[in-house]
């Protein structure tokens, strides 16, 4: 493979052609528009335009389907018409939806696939005043070419302000005494409390909520750790916090602060085998999501004397059931879900929310949309699969990576035949960006929000080029991706330069793996992975496919790759499900091999 010229791209911003900036065109202000760097593949620049309703100097209609705050409402009504209607029914909100532009929604109200349908093409944007966005159909917005964005940074206060309320009140026992002294009772013995100087809180997530818990803490004498893979160091030393691991931090901390995201990777992450790790006695406070505990596990474990109290404001199921036995436990403090829940913070989200709509219906890219914008099919047809390939090498490296260590430095290495005017890699950039960030957290990475979200979190992705020779019709010969500044809990993955380092290649229109580290292997990216390193002999592929085989777990490729005959090798394995725990304990008990790590894609 020869190596014609290399250079590095600069990362930078998306870029809006001056003369077709909707900014520009007021007869416009009710379109909404995706406007793209133009490329010299093609006559016109990547830019769509979608009409919002009668004439083009009509105002769009916004429809506030929940409560807005004041200032909020203000807003929009200085730029749109404005549907105040709370409590629409699915029918009635199908009815309504073909006459409006945008929808504004809290949490309350589902808008499904039936909604887009029903609007005919006319929404363009959905606005969720808060952050999470389980009650919009992203995968239908997108289909339907909308626009969702979500108001992620007006509750941060409010909901670290809470935090710190529950976590004051559980260790001094405020709701359970306030209960006795209103029936009447006197008991002072019974409702003696626990100090916070000189304890010991993990904050379990470093982002915006957690930092700002961590920050009050430490005002109240408390020592405060953190865990957290994404959490620049210096920032975290910068207000006194020490980043550790997450084994660490669960067994040393005296009270624990939930504040990470509900995703696959952090559902029921606080259960049976992590609470047998904790001090006796530990407190527990969440204003996180309630998914992220596994619930029962809790009642096991505040009965069994190992968790002392917990404060939850969020429960897995919202409202909980009537009998609901943690919510009725004597050692549980309980709010529904008022973290975000000031006046403040709701004026806040009411601003935040409605500048972020008025702003798309503008044709503004806004840094706080969730879900991808429209891509031109011939440009999406032919990235398709290293599109797929990209976010599966972002997913995989950062799986790579050990606890503890913050993901800092990525660099992504693109080998092409193409010039570089002809190959825009930014969609590539944005997948490598949500394959990384997405595993653990609540962030959706799309082509709109992507630097943006690298850059919030303190990740840098830089971009180098090789050019090489042949033919161009082709648009990429392979993806690299290197994450510097780590530990990895697979040492093989870590390059002679000591970054951890994935490649790959589409074959035959596949994705598939072709390094790691130092060690050539060919997997494709279907399903999940199991790497082993192992002493080269015979019988290896063998006995780790029985393993598997017994385990009933279907394995769809297997690549070798090895230093020299009878010396180190890496086995690639690719499994349609997740080995057992029992079968994983299998594979590592082999002798010959030396380390192993399951990678889910």
């Amino acid at each position: 493979m020869a190596t014609s010229a290399s250079q590095t791209l600069r990362t930078t911003p998306f870029l809006k052609t001056p003369s077709l900036s909707l900014s520009s065109r007021q007869s416009l202000s009710s379109a909404f528009s995706v406007a793209l760097r133009p490329s010299r593949r093609f006559s016109k620049p990547l830019v769509v335009i979608v009409k919002a309703s009668g004439s083009l100097d009509a105002k769009p209609t916004v429809l506030v389907a929940e409560k807005l705050g004041e200032a909020g409402l203000k807003l929009l009504k200085e730029f749109a018409n404005v549907d105040c209607s709370y409590n629409l029914s699915p029918e009635e909100l199908c009815t309504k939806i073909s006459l409006c532009d945008a929808i504004i929604v809290r949490s309350g109200t589902k808008v499904s696939r039936e909604v887009f349908e029903s609007s005919a093409g006319r929404l363009k944007v959905v606005g969720r005043a808060g952050v999470g966005i389980d009650n919009v159909d992203l995968a239908a917005a997108t289909e339907h070419g909308c626009l969702v964005v979500n108001a992620p940074t007006a509750n941060t206060v409010a909901a670290a302000e809470h935090g710190i309320a529950l976590l004051a009140a559980m260790a001094r026992n405020v709701a359970q005494a306030d209960a006795s002294v209103k029936a009447g009772k006197w008991q002072r013995n019974k409702y003696v409390g626990v100090s916070l100087v000189g304890k010991t809180l993990a904050v379990m997530g470093f982002g915006k909520v957690g930092s700002e818990v961590a920050r009050r803490a430490k005002g109240l004498g408390m020592h405060v750790i953190s865990h957290d893979p994404y959490a620049p160091a210096d920032r975290a030393r910068a207000i006194g916090v020490e980043l550790v691991s997450f084994d660490q931090a669960i067994t040393t901390a005296d009270f624990i602060s939930l504040h990470m995201p509900l995703t696959p990777t952090t559902s029921k992450i606080l259960n049976d085998d992590t609470f047998a790790k904790m001090k006796k006695g530990v407190r527990i406070v969440n204003v996180a999501r309630g998914g992220v505990i596994d619930e029962d596990a809790l009642v096991r474990a505040l009965d069994a004397g190992i968790v002392a109290q917990a404060a939850l404001d969020v429960f897995t199921k919202e409202p909980p059931p009537a009998d609901n036995k943690l919510v009725l436990h004597e050692n549980v403090t309980a709010t529904p879900h008022l973290g975000a829940s000031t006046m403040e913070a709701q004026e806040g989200v009411a601003i935040e929310i409605a500048e972020a709509v008025v702003g798309a219906l503008r044709g503004e890219l806004a840094a706080t949309a969730v879900n991808a914008p429209m891509v031109p099919a011939e440009v999406l047809s032919e990235l398709k699969p290293y599109v797929v390939l990209a976010e599966k090498l972002g997913r995989l490296a950062v799986q790579l990576v050990a606890g503890g260590s913050g993901v800092k430095t990525v660099k992504v290495t693109y080998a092409s035949a193409r010039a570089p005017d002809d190959l825009d890699t930014r969609l590539l950039r944005a997948m490598i960006t949500k394959g990384i960030i997405e595993p653990i957290s609540s962030v959706f990475v799309n082509l709109v929000n992507a630097d943006f979200t690298a850059k919030q979190r303190g990740l840098r992705i830089s971009e180098e080029r090789i050019v090489l020779d042949g033919s161009p019709e082709s648009p990429l010969d392979f993806i690299q991706v290197q994450i510097a500044n780590v530990e990895s809990k697979f040492a093989s993955a870590i390059s002679e330069s000591g970054e951890i380092k994935v490649e790959g290649r589409v074959k035959d229109g596949i994705p598939h793996l072709t390094r790691v580290g130092s060690f050539e292997v060919d997997v494709s990216l279907e399903g999940n992975i199991l790497l082993c390193r192992q002493v080269d002999q015979p019988g290896m592929i063998g006995t780790v496919g029985s393993i598997l085989g017994e385990e009933n777990v279907n394995v769809s490729f297997m690549s070798v790759g090895r230093i020299a005959p009878r010396k180190q090798a890496v086995m690639a394995i690719g499994v349609d499900d997740q080995p057992s725990k029992e079968a994983l304990k299998k594979i590592g008990e082999v002798s010959a091999i030396e380390e192993f790590v399951f990678l889910k894609l």
